[in-house]
């Protein structure tokens, strides 16, 4: 029997997954009708973008599942029409590019590059970073992404503490979790690396009063959501050298103004949010994996839990 999948975003990404997913159906042994406009009760499965013109999902009365294609659901997750189960994407190249962009920014403040890089001006400098194993990593978020980004860090030596809402053991990293762990990993996180989803309760969770428990002249580092910060709070820290730099792909407003702060400011390096993206190939395999576990009475993957909003 065909399966009618409905692909709800727009019409770039319809270019950029029509062929993989495709191709992805084929290689799960899936008969799929693959289209941008069904009748919505004729949809079994809705591959989603919270961009998408579909918003209201009351006539969609045989759907299955809503398929993510982005790694963040804060815009669908609320969305009092959506009574179907909700995935969101967990990709292993988004993981992959996430890990890279991190360790590679997390490496470019320990060894104080943007140092030596301000003084190609004929004067010799010889001064000498810490080894990794005595500069400390704090990580706020402890899901897949923060998972993989502390254990690639400890690998390179580096001390990692992860916090977390509630409890979790992982190899390689000290895990906190509260109120009073949020505190005590502040307090050591020479650079602080954030990575928690876009909630209520993470909203500003990096304001003045955190801020001020960081080591001063400590690197911050937000690939994760730009609600995150307190962006007044943050500017006012930098220019106190409470923080010594902040490197940030992600922001309240994107792309971000011509004219905002970050943009000037000589201890803020802005990238364009490039630190992970989903990547059509490997997220067609994932949704392609989760309509076939459907198909077959399987648990679905990476369910999301509409009371934690992730």
């Amino acid at each position: 029997m065909t399966i009618n999948v409905l692909f709800a975003a727009t019409e770039a990404r319809w270019q950029d997954y029509r062929a993989p997913l495709t191709e992805a159906f084929r290689e799960h042994d899936l008969d799929v009708s693959l289209k941008t406009d069904l009748p919505p009760e004729e949809v079994d499965y809705i591959v989603y973008a919270p961009n998408s013109a579909v918003q209201d999902f009351t006539p969609f009365t045989r759907c299955k599942a809503v398929l993510n294609l982005w790694a963040g659901v804060e815009g669908i997750v609320g969305n009092e029409t959506l009574t179907m189960p909700l995935a969101r994407m967990v990709d292993p190249a988004l993981t992959r590019g996430m890990v890279e962009w991190v360790a590679g920014h997390v490496l470019r403040h320990h060894l104080e590059i943007d140092y030596f890089l301000a003084r190609q001006q004929g004067e010799w400098c010889p001064r000498v970073p810490p080894l990794a194993s005595e500069r400390s990593v704090t990580i706020l978020g402890l899901g897949e992404l923060g998972t993989a980004c502390g254990q690639t860090l400890a690998d390179l030596g580096f001390p990692v503490t992860g916090w977390s809402r509630s409890p979790k053991r992982i190899e390689g990293i000290a895990t906190v979790h509260g109120d009073d762990g949020l505190d005590a990993a502040l307090a050591q996180a020479q650079i602080l690396v954030l990575l928690l989803p876009k909630t209520p309760e993470t909203e500003n969770v990096l304001d003045a009063d955190a801020l001020a428990r960081l080591p001063r002249g400590a690197a911050v580092i937000n690939p994760g959501r730009g609600h995150l910060i307190d962006d007044e709070a943050l500017l006012a820290a930098l220019d106190a050298g409470t923080v010594g730099h902040a490197t940030l792909d992600v922001f309240r407003e994107e792309p971000l103004p011509a004219d905002h702060p970050f943009w000037s400011h000589e201890r803020v390096t802005v990238t364009p949010h490039i630190a992970s993206e989903t990547r059509p190939a490997s997220a067609s395999r994932v949704i392609a994996e989760n309509i076939r576990r459907g198909e077959e009475g399987e648990p679905l993957l990476h369910l999301v839990d509409r009371d934690r909003g992730y």
